[in-house]
């Protein structure tokens, strides 16, 4: 596995543990650290997706469910919602990923951790997606700011 797939691997499986339980993701994320050897650029690139995902996952599944309303978010896999979190986020958001790389890397994601049809269905998902970028950042840009305000 490449070095920043193994990155993504362990945010996917940070962020997969904390959306079906009340653990804590720092304290998930450390368990995850001590089972595999991560340069440290590497673990600040997984808590780069982690921390980045975490207080915007309403924000991203909104947005999924907004372009790609086929696909109700509540009744999609708790593994491929997080794999779609994580990949909206870094193509749409933190934008240091380029659009091909951020879905090839999910879709990858999806082959190890998902069912038969989950990398298809990401695929599928992202593509949707990818054909609103522009209008996907600006919704994601507003709603993050409206929630900010909201919360001064």
């Amino acid at each position: 596995m490449k070095p920043r797939t193994q990155a993504r691997s362990i945010a996917l499986q940070v962020l997969y543990e904390t959306d079906l339980s009340t653990h804590l993701p720092g304290d998930v994320l450390q368990l995850r650290l001590e089972e595999t050897t991560l340069s440290l650029d590497l673990v600040e690139f997984a808590r780069g997706i982690i921390f980045g995902v975490m207080p915007i996952r309403d924000h991203l599944d909104h947005v999924i469910a907004k372009y790609a309303p086929e696909w109700p978010m509540d009744q999609v896999a708790a593994i491929d919602r997080n794999i779609l979190r994580m990949a909206c986020w870094e193509f749409a958001v933190s934008r240091e990923t380029p659009v091909k790389v951020a879905i090839n890397e999910a879709v990858e994601l999806a082959k190890l951790f998902g069912s038969d049809s989950t990398a298809r269905f990401v695929n599928g998902v992202l593509g949707t997606l990818v054909k609103h970028e522009q209008e996907l950042r600006e919704v994601l840009k507003n709603e993050i700011s409206q929630t900010s305000n909201l919360e001064s």
